[in-house]
């Protein structure tokens, strides 16, 4: 016989939803039928599979260990090792139930290809490692990332740690109502704020979007983006940037469209920019860092984070440039 106890990560989801990630290689009707038989209890008692599970509930499992082994296949980690020791990360905050992180540029959040080593594996190693999570308890649960940044820009991702976490933070990312700031670097002199309104629209092939002022074409999605000049250059700025929306590309594609790319980008930048600065001044990735998340008024597990800001410190090419403007 095997015993589940349900712990809080468990709890509130459907029995045979729970059952299904312990006997991972069992059908539905196999355990459909261990139910009505009994050969699977909860609380010792008869259940039909659709009942939600609730901290502190007992599931036994009534079969012989050959059984069980057929239809339990071990847990793997969804992390491919690096070939070299991991960097540390670099960890803006942390509790039990959520994890800031500031990515550096060039690392992707999440996989693109089974071979791709991505932040989310290196959170799980981490947390693997100071003991917050084991391969048998990440069968039932996966802490995981809530917001994506691209591969290329550097700054703050949030991965929720336990179950509460990770949906309240999913929830908050869907809804718009954590607020997001942004730092960039553009070419050219932005010298007044403004609230930039368009459509975008995926070029899906090319891994790229492009802004039109206004569209009837279906596929195309509203965007907003506010930006406010926090320093001016001869021929570059810096900008603090909002999204009110948040698409694909969108603050890439959407400062590019009004002439102003991003210094570094090299999809929606301008080739000789990018070279100069890249000569003169060593900056050899896209200046753009998602430097501040601001926390809404909460209610629930994580109203303890209502109204905080948390920020990333900047990168060291954002650094340099910030001493070119002194």
């Amino acid at each position: 016989m095997k015993q589940i106890d349900v712990k809080e990560n468990e709890a509130g989801q459907r029995l045979d939803k729970l059952l299904g990630k312990y006997l991972n290689r069992a059908p539905k009707s196999f355990l459909y039928k261990m139910l009505r038989k009994k050969n699977i209890t909860l609380n010792d008692k008869k259940a039909e599979g659709n009942e939600k599970t609730r901290l502190g509930d007992v599931i036994k499992i009534y079969l012989s260990d050959e059984t069980f082994d057929k239809f339990h296949e071990q847990p793997i980690v969804g992390a491919v090792k690096p070939q070299k020791k991991r960097e540390p990360l670099e960890i803006v905050y942390e509790d039990e139930n959520i994890l800031l992180v500031n990515k550096k540029s060039g690392m992707l959040v999440q996989k693109a290809e089974p071979k791709d080593y991505s932040l989310n594996d290196a959170i799980l190693e981490y947390l693997m490692e100071q003991g917050q999570v084991t391969e048998n308890t990440l069968r039932t649960f996966k802490p995981s990332i809530c917001n994506r940044i691209d591969r290329n820009t550097s700054g703050l991702v949030a991965a929720g740690k336990s179950l509460a976490g990770l949906q309240e933070l999913s929830k908050m990312f869907q809804d718009r109502t954590i607020h997001k700031y942004y730092r960039c670097y553009v070419t050219g002199r932005v010298e007044k704020p403004e609230h930039m309104k368009g459509f975008l629209v995926k070029d899906e092939k090319n891994n790229q979007v492009k802004i039109l002022a206004r569209s009837t074409d279906k596929e195309a999605r509203p965007i907003e983006t506010k930006y406010c000049p926090i320093f001016v250059g001869e021929d570059y700025t810096l900008l603090e940037v909002t999204l009110i929306t948040g698409r694909t590309h969108q603050i890439r594609a959407h400062l590019a469209s009004i002439t102003h790319p991003i210094i570094g980008d090299q999809k929606y930048g301008d080739e000789k920019v990018n070279e100069s600065f890249r000569r003169q001044h060593g900056i050899k990735s896209q200046l753009l860092h998602a430097y501040c998340l601001e926390f809404p008024q909460i209610l629930g597990k994580l109203s303890y984070l209502s109204g905080k800001k948390f920020q990333a410190q900047v990168p060291e090419e954002f650094r340099r440039m910030e001493r070119l403007g002194k």
